[in-house]
């Protein structure tokens, strides 16, 4: 897109009514002189006020911090597996530093709609006394980094996070890439975004600290590392500069190069000028695949690298042990606890090996990177100024950015050299893996789809897809797929709702439905998405992969429903090879009826 296009794009978003960012932040700044921040068990153990103060003695003092994730299907659950997980450490000499809560997707919603709306992976916190036990379940501080900031229930949820004694909470990347569910009206999420943020922005010197997982947004769908570290610029100004807060910024599920994982702490570092508090550094996901051995290879790789770096350039990042189920399942208490023991092991090794390790090349990597994101920044700044954006107004910032969508932000102010051949119109100054990865996986599986057999089946025919939840880049490989075998490809994206995707059913006349899932709601899904596509008596063929499996409030963890999703008629499997064959099958029997 040229920059008139560009411009006409912003002047459209900007015909949209929204609050002037100052009243938003004044309301903001009321609220917070109301707040009283708890006091959580951690807080108690360990004499401190704050994480963020924690994170600063653990930065002067050479301390490795250790974070996991958790959330089961109730708060009960949850609060019994971080007690288990504390004492069970604890009988081994060890500590946990801190737990990220993995809350329900519903939690984004305001408390009077969550009910409504599907239940997925993770608890809900239903009650005043079952946020208050959030931190007083252990010595473990939570950490709030799903569904809180970057949602409409942004404002409610960090009142009470901060009540309960959480002191990092996000996750702003999640608000330019993730919606609540059912949720429509972005101007109103935008406005109560601002307003949490101006929130923690009011108690900054009382140690909160704003968390950005840069792999839950942008970060995940550029192609080129020098963008995503522009947005992180973007992030930082917008929260820092406009808003008062401090950013803590997450990187690391979808860096598989060890390189580059060590790299972004380094040029995290220099982002944040030099004052760098990290919330965690999430291990290595795109490598996973259901073969545990192997994947506990993979942990250990990336825990090596992640401690060493953070022994030579301390950033108070916690370090996330992942337990070698996660590809599979929603790890057990046990399983975490499992993932954390190893850790610790690591880092006596990771010790002993310090003196002779070289981080030349990471430091190299964000020597790079870093000069190509503020070129990046700067581009976006003037880009947006020139078109009309108020640059100085939160609510503007965040809306255009959000609307905008990473493929047409990096087209315009990506830093490498235009490309017409490259998919975002301009080469990369470093290859983004996850970006990688998936094309590796379209070169895996591409030949069998070119086949003549494939073409002719499936040439011209029309495919529609669709994600449940933000994950994305099955999609993509998908897309590239079926299109190699000549189908007419309709990606809808992320994050659709059923009565979304039976509309673009009707609407593009799609013959074939393929739908990815993650988040534990594949079988309610499924049977809202059956429902819609019956009030409007569309009859197609419909495809589900990804992790099919559905939470039951009776259950502590989601089960597989592939059986009872067979049952409804649907075809399921996540394997492209599996489904091409499958496709296959179906439309010849379409096109012989």
């Amino acid at each position: 897109m040229n920059s008139a296009g560009f411009a006409e794009r912003v002047r459209k978003l900007l015909g949209t009514e929204l609050p002037h960012g100052d009243s938003v932040i004044s309301e903001g700044r009321r609220i917070a002189g109301e707040v009283k921040i708890g006091r959580s068990a951690f807080m108690n153990a360990y004499g401190v006020s704050s994480e963020a103060e924690y994170k600063r003695q653990s930065i002067r003092d050479g301390k490795i911090m250790y974070h996991c994730h958790i959330g089961m299907s109730s708060w009960a659950d949850t609060e019994k597996g971080l007690r288990y997980i504390h004492g069970a450490l604890a009988s081994k000499g060890f500590s946990q530093d801190r737990a990220g809560i993995c809350l329900d997707r519903r939690m984004a919603l305001p408390a009077s709609m969550r009910r409504s709306a599907p239940a997925e992976t993770g608890p809900l916190l239903e009650s005043f006394e079952d946020w208050v036990a959030v931190g007083q379940a252990a010595p473990i501080q939570p950490h709030m980094g799903d569904f809180m900031i970057g949602f409409p229930a942004s404002t409610e949820n960090t009142v009470l996070a901060l009540g309960a004694g959480v002191t990092t909470i996000g996750n702003l990347s999640q608000f330019f890439s993730h919606e609540a569910p059912g949720w429509r009206d972005t101007a109103y999420t935008t406005q109560e975004t601002v307003k949490a943020i101006s929130i923690m922005g009011a108690l900054r010197e009382k140690g909160t600290l704003v968390h950005s997982y840069l792999d839950d947004g942008m970060g995940a769908l550029f192609t080129d590392c020098a963008t995503v570290a522009g947005w992180a610029f973007l992030e930082r100004y917008i929260v820092e500069d406009l808003l008062g807060a401090k950013l803590a910024h997450c990187v690391g599920g979808l860096v598989s190069d060890p390189i580059k994982r060590s790299g972004w702490i380094f040029a995290l570092q220099e982002i944040h000028q030099g004052d760098c508090v990290g919330s965690m550094i999430y291990g290595d996901t795109i490598s996973f695949s259901r073969d545990f051995a192997s994947n506990r290879g993979v942990v250990a790789e990336t825990l090596l690298w992640d401690i060493l770096t953070q022994l030579s350039c301390p950033t108070g990042h916690a370090i996330l042990s992942i337990p070698v189920t996660e590809a599979v399942r929603v790890p057990a208490a046990e399983e975490i606890l499992e993932a954390q023991i190893f850790a610790r092991k690591i880092e006596t090794a990771a010790r002993r090996v310090l003196p002779y390790f070289d981080l030349s090349a990471p430091r190299s990597f964000a020597q790079e990177v870093v000069p190509a994101g503020l070129t990046v920044f700067r581009k976006a700044i003037d880009g947006l100024s020139d078109a009309g954006v108020d640059i100085k107004d939160p609510v503007q910032m965040l809306f255009i950015l959000k609307n905008l969508g990473p493929k047409l932000f990096e087209e315009v102010f990506g830093a490498g050299k235009p490309d017409a051949r490259s998919l975002r119109g301009r080469d990369s100054v470093v290859p983004n893996d996850v970006f990688q990865h998936s094309l590796r996986c379209v070169l895996e599986y591409r030949e069998k789809f070119e086949t003549s057999e494939a073409r002719s089946v499936l040439g011209g025919r029309k495919i529609l897809l669709a994600s449940t939840d933000v994950h994305e880049h099955a999609l993509f490989v998908i897309e590239r797929l079926l299109e190699s075998s000549g189908a007419i490809v309709v990606n809808e994206g992320p994050e659709r709702n059923p009565d979304e995707i039976a509309v673009a059913v009707g609407r593009e006349k799609a013959e074939v439905l393929i739908v990815s899932t993650h988040n534990g709601m594949a079988l309610d899904y499924a049977n809202a998405l059956l429902e819609e596509l019956e009030e409007r008596n569309l009859s197609v063929p419909v495809f589900m992969g990804g992790v099919l499996n559905q939470k039951m409030e009776d259950k502590d963890m989601p089960i597989d429903v592939e059986g009872p999703l067979k049952d409804l008629g649907i075809r399921t499997g996540s394997d492209p090879s599996a489904l091409l064959k499958d496709l296959m099958v179906i439309v010849k029997k379409e096109t012989q009826r």
